[in-house]
């Protein structure tokens, strides 16, 4: 289960279908109901004393707002819809940035200009494998710019991202998200892995990944992707600002923005990967706008003055 998701005002339609989704108090009472138990929608009309009818209008308002997937199984009489819940808990940051304050650049996962990475590794189209699994060689295949998911257990992938919007202009935060986990031959919900992100060829922190995530789909995967391999990630921030370096909201360490040198090249480089001497070596999926709980890729957001 994906345990936390945030947004801010900017997410409008995102807080809007929230805000609908749980302006109903029965909605409300279908989510305790599936904190215990994943429900089809005859149990719940049964439960909370409901027509079907009204109990799938509340369950698409539900579905529609990310807070519960539903999924369809065989039944005795053809198929029944089977609901379960997607977060633990959500946060709402009540800022937003002015369209001339950010910038946001994306990047696509496959469109990385250097690599290194160990077995078991592969790349992933929407449509299908990119090359033959397990063989570091196929992420030098010229389709893997198409790549919606990678994942290897060891190594590094790079990108370049460009900075010209730093020629002019001075940003007082930059953002960094991707929705990322650790990498185990299939999934595996107790495998730790220290990713880290180097900017620039520095060292901005690392995150202890808790685990290959799997056991239900990823609510964007292709119905091909087979249920026993990775499903899903976490979508985490690095936060490059004036008073040090953070993930999500946590400081990892004291270097501000301007150490980085962001303008200082044609571009800014990011590498994702695992430390030589990490102590998790859980490697890590990486997952693009097709793939996962996350419509997007990698994701650079300028925040300026």
């Amino acid at each position: 289960m994906e345990k936390h998701t945030k947004m801010d005002l900017d997410d409008t339609k995102k807080i809007t279908l929230l805000a609908k989704a749980l302006s109903v108090d029965t909605r409300i009472d279908i989510l305790k109901l599936l904190c215990k138990h994943e429900l089809n929608i005859n149990e719940i009309a049964d439960r909370l004393k409901l027509p079907q009818s009204s109990a799938a209008a509340h369950v698409k308002a539900l579905e529609q707002a990310g807070l519960i997937k539903t999924t369809l199984k065989p039944a005795s009489h053809g198929s029944m819809k089977v609901c379960s819940k997607l977060l633990t808990s959500i946060e709402i940051d009540l800022s937003t940035y002015l369209e001339d304050e950010a910038k946001i650049v994306n990047m696509p996962i496959g469109n990385y200009v250097d690599y290194k990475v160990e077995s078991p590794c592969g790349i992933v189209s929407e449509f299908g494998p990119i090359d033959v699994e397990d063989e570091p060689r196929c992420f030098y295949n010229p389709d893997r710019t198409k790549a919606k998911l990678l994942w290897f257990a060891n190594g590094y992938v790079e990108y370049r991202f460009p900075n010209s919007l730093l020629t002019n202009l001075q940003a007082k935060q930059v953002e960094l998200s991707m929705e990322i986990c650790s990498e185990d031959h299939e999934y595996n919900m107790d495998y730790p892995s220290d990713i880290t992100v180097w900017i620039n060829g520095i060292e901005a922190g690392t995150w202890v990944c808790p685990g290959d995530f799997g056991g239900r789909r990823g609510r964007l995967n292709p119905q091909w992707w087979p249920d026993k391999n990775t499903q899903y990630g976490m979508l985490k921030t690095w936060k490059l600002t004036t008073s040090g370096t953070y993930i999500d909201d946590k400081l990892v360490n004291p270097l501000p923005i301007r150490v980085y040198n962001l303008s200082a090249h044609a571009y800014i480089s990011v590498r994702i990967g695992i430390k030589e001497n990490a102590r998790h070596t859980g490697g890590l999926n990486l997952f693009g706008n097709h793939f996962g709980n996350h419509a997007q890729d990698i994701q650079m957001k300028f925040i300026f003055d």
